[in-house]
């Protein structure tokens, strides 16, 4: 499928979207973040701030100059994840303003006896909302509206925000036209992704801006494209598997012609979150030889 990665921040810089909506990209970029975590002020006198980002001093400082004579009535937080919700705790002290959003960081699923969480290190455990959201609760300020849509996926507690009269969504990591979103077990669950991807589907809202990169046009029909991209990718997996590929290793290096190593541990995330959501649909078997896991279509 075709990504856009166009986009190209000016950073410190609160850029406006459309009326109501201005974006501040943090300076962290990486492979997992693109060019950096965005930040967006919604409203204008009276405002929200949604993602704050890391604990960036830089990126802080700008969020303060660009909020300066508004009264900052919540800061939003759609996951849990080090790039997005850290910095809530350190506006919160500059504004007073609640932290709102999503609930403290939890796994998609148990950890398996032996198992260790290859993202552990990603996620921002000390995360804890003074109002935590629920689907369809909503945030009024001024004269606007956010309502929280729960979207599990990427994580288990992640939440979107639809601009209710508008076409208009927040969608964090769950939609972003750079790339795919990361689902890694178990943090991360693939059935819960795709059914939040259904759920976007029901909504009115058309334009996203996501958690990194550049707004998503035509949002719904993009959407639809990243149905077709997993269940392709799941189709390439059970294909594989007649094939004789058997481990997730194996799986990578059969899917993934070109990728660059630094995604590799990604991809077999990724590759094991389809696999999971096969085994519970009585696609896919799995078994243990020591150390390794391997799969097999099932019987």
């Amino acid at each position: 499928m075709q990504h856009d990665r166009t986009f190209s921040p000016c950073y410190g810089e609160a850029v406006e979207l459309v009326p109501d909506v201005r974006r501040l990209t943090c300076n962290n970029p990486s492979p997992f973040t693109f060019h950096g975590t965005n930040t967006y002020i919604v409203g204008s006198t009276t405002c929200v701030v949604i993602d704050p980002g890391p604990v960036n001093r830089a990126h802080l400082d700008a969020i303060a100059a660009a909020t300066q004579g508004a009264k900052v009535e919540a800061i939003l937080v759609t996951h849990t994840h080090l790039d997005h919700s850290p910095a809530a705790r350190e506006l919160k002290k500059l504004t007073g303003a609640p932290i709102v959003g999503c609930s403290p960081h939890r796994a998609s699923r148990p950890l398996a006896e032996g198992e260790s969480n290859s993202f552990g290190d990603s996620s921002d455990l000390s995360h804890q909302a003074d109002n935590e959201l629920s689907d369809g609760d909503q945030l009024q300020f001024g004269e606007l509206t956010l309502r929280a849509i729960e979207t599990p996926g990427h994580t288990a507690n992640h939440l979107s925000f639809a601009l209710e009269n508008s076409p208009y969504m927040f969608s964090g990591d769950h939609v972003m036209g750079w790339s795919t979103s990361v689902v890694a077990p178990p943090d991360g669950s693939m059935r819960a992704y795709m059914n939040s991807l259904d759920v976007l589907l029901l909504e009115k809202a058309d334009h996203y801006f996501p958690g990194h990169g550049g707004a998503v046009q035509n949002a719904k029909s993009y959407v639809m494209d990243l149905r077709d991209h997993r269940l392709q990718r799941e189709g390439s997996i059970l294909q594989a598997l007649a094939s004789g590929a058997s481990s997730i290793s194996g799986l990578v290096e059969t899917l993934y012609v070109g990728l660059d190593p630094k995604l590799t541990g990604a991809a077999g995330l990724s590759v094991l979150a389809h696999l999971e959501d096969l085994q519970t649909r009585g696609l896919v078997e799995r078994s243990v030889e020591g150390p390794l896991q391997l799969y097999r279509l099932a019987s």
